[in-house]
């Protein structure tokens, strides 16, 4: 089943064919012909998320703009128990928020730590635009925030709740969980974005509540420009999910476009990354990580540590979700 791709969108006569045929190494044929515009962003939420910014790129918007209205989107859902609002708490019940976006310039702004604010992108982008700084973290986020014409809001659910109080009552023990989708409700990991636009401009967003029960000011890989994001507009850019703690001690999307830099494509980028960690990390296979990287030519590719990792893609010829390969499956 690796490799398998369900079909979102409608395709005039022939064309399905051409899409489906050719799949490998986690690459859509369409994508590998370098379609842009285009928009792909992690695990299935990504569909929702993808359709959001592709009304942006179809009528020639900019990237940066995309990238974070795609980010906005799964930030609102409440479904969606790993970002954002209904995102799981940490060990004391507090959801946390962490965020970056980038540009094609190689700016860039980033939260970590933020409490009671439903959009950390949007935050991060400002903090890119109106300050100096690349970074504001706790209180001092919340406080720019707020500043800003942000509200605060309770972004605890219900179902959330339950669930960190059946936690506490039962284990209390911290774990990561490799495809957190199988816990609780069908769900996914942090989501990364990477839009390119029709005038060829590469941007990328990323945003997570982290990893669930973690210890209380625990921020992982997500805000953290290089680790779970990184864009250069010569090259292409790459987004990271899964967990963050590997994918810090490896700088990996940072590593992922250096490795573009250098004449690997996404895929063959993507792939070495995750080898990187293996060779590395001891204990990787406690883990799940997942690399989706975009070069300017709209070249896509992607590779994960464990099976179970997939991605959205959105252009003009496809709307599709697609299995990726991994290092420890099949």
């Amino acid at each position: 089943m690796s490799n398998r791709r369900v079909f979102l969108g409608k395709l005039g006569t022939g064309l399905a064919g051409f899409l489906f045929a050719g799949k490998a190494n986690g690459i859509t044929k369409a994508a590998s012909q370098g379609d842009f515009p285009v928009v792909i962003s992690t695990w299935n939420h990504g569909v929702k998320a993808n359709s959001a910014a592709w009304e942006i790129l179809q009528s020639g918007g900019y990237a940066l703009d995309a990238a974070e209205v795609a980010a906005r989107v799964t930030e609102a859902d409440p479904e969606v128990i790993t970002v954002g609002y209904g995102g799981l708490p940490d060990a004391t019940g507090k959801v946390t928020l962490d965020a970056c976006i980038m540009d094609e310039k190689g700016n860039a702004g980033s939260v970590a730590f933020l409490e009671h604010i439903k959009h950390p992108i949007s935050v991060a982008r400002l903090v890119m635009e109106k300050t100096p700084h690349v970074m504001l973290t706790g209180k001092g986020a919340l406080d720019f925030a707020l500043k800003n014409g942000f509200k605060k809001e309770s972004l605890i659910t219900p179902l959330a709740k339950a669930a960190w109080k059946k936690w506490r009552k039962e284990d209390q023990t911290f774990k990561p969980v490799i495809n957190i989708e199988n816990e609780v409700i069908p769900n996914h990991d942090t989501i990364g974005i990477l839009a390119l636009d029709a005038e060829g401009r590469i941007c990328g967003a990323c945003t997570t509540s982290g990893m669930a029960y973690k210890l209380h000011g625990r921020v992982g890989d997500s805000p953290i420009i290089g680790a779970g994001l990184f864009v250069d507009g010569e090259i292409g850019g790459a987004v990271a999910t899964g967990s963050g703690e590997l994918v810090m001690k490896t700088l990996g999307s940072f590593l992922v476009v250096e490795f573009m830099r250098n004449g690997m494509s996404p895929d063959e980028a993507c792939r070495e990354a995750v080898k990187r960690i293996a060779a590395k990390i001891e204990g990787f296979e406690q883990h799940q990580i997942g690399y989706l990287a975009l070069d300017i030519q709209g070249n896509v590719g992607s590779f994960s540590l464990q099976t179970g990792f997939e991605y959205a893609i959105r252009n003009e010829r496809s709307a599709e979700l697609v299995k990726v390969n991994s290092l420890l499956g099949s």
